[in-house]
């Protein structure tokens, strides 16, 4: 299976890849795409599977060792009747794991060429390979999502179709689009959100180059083609109500009473409310200072974690547990929502922004980590009640591919309500995210910092003709202590982001503005 170098000027083999190219791979790719996010790239697990799901797809080109390209590529069927696939949707995540050999399109997962072998034919020479599996295999097409990372530079003039028109006129020239049409694929259409590709703004062309040794009466086609699957999850905000306590018994039957809850009415995720656990200052001496009190339930950490991990397990649930204070290593305070999963696993999100009455009764410091929670269900993000009102945190977190966030918050009086949920409402809209809020209710007479509460939970929306005309999927009554469960279709939002009336994501007009951050967005994968 080897092609021999096609001169000495030119001395790159062309050859299927094996275990033992997985690491040189790894490397091959970070140097091909050095702009590209991290937890965009294979590691050797996803590649060894990717080889063991279809060996004859995958090649790379070697140049006296060195690995300067490589191809990847999988069968499918797919349905032409339906959107199309993000790039996790068509791959499996990256592990081939959606290879159907009854398939008849070769989906060209990857192709890329290091740098200084651009321009030096290589990656003509994997496509010939490529075209080689299609005659072979007698497959009707291959198709890809191609990148174009020169569009970032031309969005404020052009629309991403009248850019590719111009490179197809030859008026522009864009490294990844301008190969592709050398190959001799045509651009069915323009896609938004197949891949997280900042150079691309995350757009991405629907390419197809056909078979023109496709042999139909050869091919009996009998499984059925890829279609969308159905992503829908099930969440219940919980209205949470403070009342004094007289042991931890009653705590702990309470959460139960939520966990209960969710689980009878079949939901995936669970969310309580922003430090719903002040409520144990009532099994303090009512004499205790505010300050004490509050790091005397720092203490609970442990009992915490143990009660709502147990909760999580027994239900099936991914339980935002609202926030609790922590005291961190360096001795300050901290306001930390936490995540527990079904398999016992713990996830942490520091709140970010501490507001005036957080300072002045808790001395609580503002963590600095943001992070992307990668469920089996979808990508999720926590912003605790005053972070949802700074928006760039949602249009960070989206950019990373979070498709709903959780907002637990604590609020005294009404108009404190407002700022949240209006906020709330506003990055459902202009992030094309569902947004779910969860707050306390009632009232702890001792506790000077929570004298009163004003919450009602909700789930927000985008406002369009997939959804609520008003951007509210569900909502309480405000001031009791109940639920509110809704049904979000993950689908309906990737199909928004592109046929919507309005596409917030993909008209921001980053040559005039730029949200950008000077920390790192952990990419979490939640077991």
């Amino acid at each position: 299976m080897d092609e021999k170098p096609a001169s000495e000027r030119n001395p790159v083999r062309i050859r299927r890849w094996t275990s033992e190219d997985l690491a040189a791979l790894v490397a091959c790719q970070r140097e091909c795409y050095p702009g590209m996010p991290e937890e965009t790239f294979m590691d050797e697990r996803k590649l060894r599977m990717q080889l063991a799901a279809f060996p004859e797809g995958q090649y790379l080109a070697e140049i006296e060792g060195r690995v300067v390209g490589y191809a990847t590529s999988l069968i499918v069927i797919l349905d032409d009747e339906s959107p199309w696939h993000s790039y996790d949707e068509i791959t499996g995540v990256g592990t081939f794991g959606t290879h159907d050999p009854a398939g008849d399109t070769l989906y060209g997962s990857d192709i890329a060429v290091v740098p200084d072998w651009r321009g030096k034919k290589v990656a003509a020479r994997l496509y010939k390979r490529r075209k080689a599996v299609l005659k072979r295999f007698n497959l009707r097409r291959m198709v890809a999502g191609g990148r174009m990372p020169g569009y970032a530079e031309h969005a404020k003039r052009l629309t991403p179709m009248q850019y590719v028109e111009a490179v197809k006129q030859g008026m522009l020239h864009d490294q990844a689009l301008s190969a592709h049409l050398k190959a001799g694929y045509q651009v069915l259409g323009i896609h938004y959100g197949y891949l997280s590709d900042g150079e691309s703004m995350n757009y991405a062309t629907f390419l197809e180059m056909l078979n023109p040794d496709f042999d139909p009466a050869r091919r009996l086609i009998a499984a059925p083609p890829i279609r969308r699957p159905v992503r829908k999850v099930r969440v219940c905000a919980g209205q949470y109500q403070l009342r004094p306590l007289t042991d931890w018994a009653q705590f702990e039957m309470q959460v139960e009473f939520f966990a209960d809850t969710a689980n009878e009415y079949h939901c995936h995720f669970l969310l309580l409310p922003e430090l719903f656990t002040v409520q144990l200052f009532t099994l303090l001496p009512s004499q205790t200072d505010t300050l004490e009190a509050v790091r005397e339930i720092a203490k609970m950490h442990d009992r915490y974690c143990e009660l709502c991990k147990r909760m999580a397990m027994k239900y099936g649930l991914y339980f935002i547990a609202g926030s609790h204070p922590v005291i961190d290593h360096e001795g300050d305070l901290l306001n930390i929502a936490h995540l527990f999963t079904p398999s016992g696993q713990i996830y942490t999100q520091p709140k970010l922004h501490m507001t005036p009455a957080e300072r002045e009764y808790y001395n609580m410091q503002p963590g600095d980590d943001l992070r992307v929670f990668d469920t089996p269900l979808g990508r999720i993000g926590i912003l605790i009640c005053y972070d949802i009102e700074f928006p760039e945190l949602s249009r960070l977190l989206t950019r990373h591919g979070v498709e709903v966030l959780f907002v637990p918050f604590a609020t005294t009086e009404r108009k404190g309500y407002n700022r949240v949920r209006h906020c709330a409402q506003a990055r459902a809209v202009e992030n094309v995210v569902y947004v779910v809020m969860a707050g306390c209710v009632g009232n702890l007479p001792q506790v000077k910092s929570f004298l009163i509460n004003y919450g009602q939970a909700a789930v927000c929306t985008p406002c369009d003709f997939a959804f609520p005309k008003d951007g509210v999927l569900a909502e309480g009554e405000a001031n009791n202590e109940s639920v509110v469960i809704a049904e979000l279709d993950l689908n309906d939002l990737a199909v928004q982001r592109d046929i919507g009336s309005v596409r917030p994501l993909q008209d921001e007009r980053k040559d005039l503005y730029q949200v950008t951050t000077t920390m790192r967005i952990e990419t979490i994968q939640v077991r």
